[in-house]
């Protein structure tokens, strides 16, 4: 009888650990950095999705404490199994829904170099020794004058004497110092670098959000040299209204592109501020000529961003329009990314226009349950319908 009890009482845990294990998103929870903001309507629907698990609620608490003879307080999130026993505890911020205009519309970028990218060697005689530069660095100091372009170059080697200069770089997104020898033309007799470089980037993308005092984000990722790959350093820089000319349709490991035209004008529709590695940030005046007043939607907290049904907004059929996608997989990413979740185009109407995601839609806004969740940022090469997104925590940081 007592082995009967005991089987009985054993197959209940046994059951009762495989449902706890199946109910409870142990990923999500662990994943949930240290410090979350978050607004309680995003609050109530983490609990309302069941985002942890089926047992498991998050819930805010507060605490009150004093410091010095003055009452001060902090907020944490607490994450709880059965509303009873706690699991997690972060440190929490509680905001008001924030609000912003949606993009959608292709955009040309135009950005000035902070500094000098070098994009290859140009010995000037044959006697110049090997350039200690590589591909990729970006000129910064030269015997500590700044570098903006290349006429700053020849007043700092005139103002040398010496053959030897000290040059500030970046390479590989470190600050270094190296030393160069000057090297002499033989058809003007100037000293030069014997370096090609560059000193100012352009390209199409796509406009993901405008906030309501004015500042815009977009493409989702940096700005790189089409040379050489390195993430462009902004002196300033400007965001200009396009025409869409046609489309090249994307092809089985062919990437497609969206054909546009802008000119530079010296009146820009915003102006360029950060090219970070999620996005180009700026500010705007111009709010009607980018942005729809009456399409608006609340920020989407990535805790919130779930598999299932999502649109991405776009104006590659020549008008803003919602086109149906599906996230496949997301990671609640502890840290920036601009690959925080993939998903799959199912629009019809999208795959017959352009054959999925092409070059140009990187930053078309990503919308969930009415939220802005992200912004599209890659393609896969060999699946065009399918693509990356970012989310929109990691852009809205930008604009802070």
């Amino acid at each position: 009888m007592k082995k009967s009890i005991l089987k009985i009482i054993g197959a209940f845990f046994a059951v009762a650990f495989v449902l706890l294990c199946v109910n409870i998103n142990y990923v999500a929870i662990f994943d949930i950095p240290q410090s979350v903001h978050l607004t309680l309507a995003e609050l109530e629907a983490l609990n309302s999705q069941k985002t942890f698990g089926g047992y498991v609620n998050a819930e805010l608490n507060e605490n009150i404490f004093t410091v010095g003879g003055e009452r001060k307080h902090n907020t944490s999130l607490l994450i709880k199994l059965f509303g009873i026993f706690p699991i997690k505890k972060v440190n929490a911020v509680v905001e008001e829904t924030k609000e912003v205009y949606i993009g959608g519309i292709p955009l040309g970028f135009s950005i000035n170099t902070k500094g000098l990218i070098v994009v290859g060697e140009n010995k000037l005689n044959k006697n110049a020794k090997k350039s200690p530069f590589k591909t990729g660095d970006i000129i910064s100091k030269i015997n500590g004058a700044s570098i903006n372009n290349p006429e700053d170059v020849a007043i700092a080697l005139k103002d040398n004497n010496a053959d030897i200069v000290n040059i500030g770089i970046i390479r590989n997104g470190l600050e270094q110092e190296i030393v160069a020898i000057k090297q002499f033309d033989d058809e003007n007799g100037e000293s030069k670098l014997g370096l090609w470089v560059r000193d100012d980037a352009q390209g199409i993308g796509t406009l993901t959000f405008v906030t309501k005092d004015g500042k815009f984000g977009a493409l989702g990722h940096s700005i790189c040299d089409y040379e050489t790959g390195v993430e462009i350093p902004v002196q300033d820089g400007g965001v200009y209204l396009c025409n869409l000319v046609g489309i090249n349709k994307a092809q089985k490991g062919k990437t497609g592109e969206i054909r546009c035209l802008f000119s530079q004008t010296k009146n820009p529709n915003g102006k360029i501020i950060k090219n970070t590695k999620c996005g180009v940030y700026g500010n705007t005046e111009n709010y009607d000529a980018l942005v729809d007043s009456n399409l608006v939607a609340p920020i989407g907290n990535r805790m919130l961003v779930k598999l299932g049904k999502a649109q991405i907004v776009s104006s590659v059929s020549g008008i803003r329009q919602f086109y149906d996608i599906e996230i496949i997989k997301s990671k609640f990413q502890p840290s920036s990314s601009d690959k925080s979740f993939v998903f799959r185009v199912i629009d019809k109407d999208l795959i017959n226009l352009t054959g999925g995601i092409v070059q140009g839609m990187s930053g078309s806004p990503i919308l969930q349950d009415g939220r802005l969740i992200g912004a599209v940022t890659h393609v896969f090469l060999n699946d065009a319908t399918k693509g990356y997104g970012v989310y929109i925590d990691w852009m809205m940081e930008q604009t802070a």
